[in-house]
């Protein structure tokens, strides 16, 4: 019954922001860690950044100082703010949870160009 809607992805030049929001249902998302990943054509799909249930974050090194992970308890919503957007960012993001497996959205594209 898991069920995670990704959607704020779309075209941006670089240097632009975009806000990402991950919509959970069927969980009781006030306990669990969430994450986003992102997957570009012909790489492994990585870890972007992480939020505990508590509100600890990590963030990959090549997101750090641009990238910020929030949610909002009351709206069962995981957000990614990114800023300062570069080409390589262009992927297609991915929310996550863990719940004795793992659970995934369907995806949201984010392409950075000009």
């Amino acid at each position: 019954q898991v069920q995670l809607v990704e959607s704020g992805g779309g075209l941006v030049q670089p240097g632009g922001s975009l806000r990402l929001s991950c919509v959970a249902s069927g969980m009781i998302f006030n306990v669990n860690a969430m994450s986003w990943w992102r997957e570009a054509p012909g790489k492994e799909r990585e870890l972007v950044a992480r939020i505990t249930n508590i509100g600890s974050t990590n963030y990959a090194d090549s997101v750090k100082g641009r990238f910020t992970i929030s949610r909002d308890n009351a709206k069962n919503t995981v957000y990614l703010q990114m800023d300062s957007l570069k080409p390589e960012d262009t992927a297609v993001y991915y929310c996550n949870t863990y719940i004795r497996k793992p659970y995934w959205g369907q995806g949201t594209q984010v392409t950075v160009s000009s």
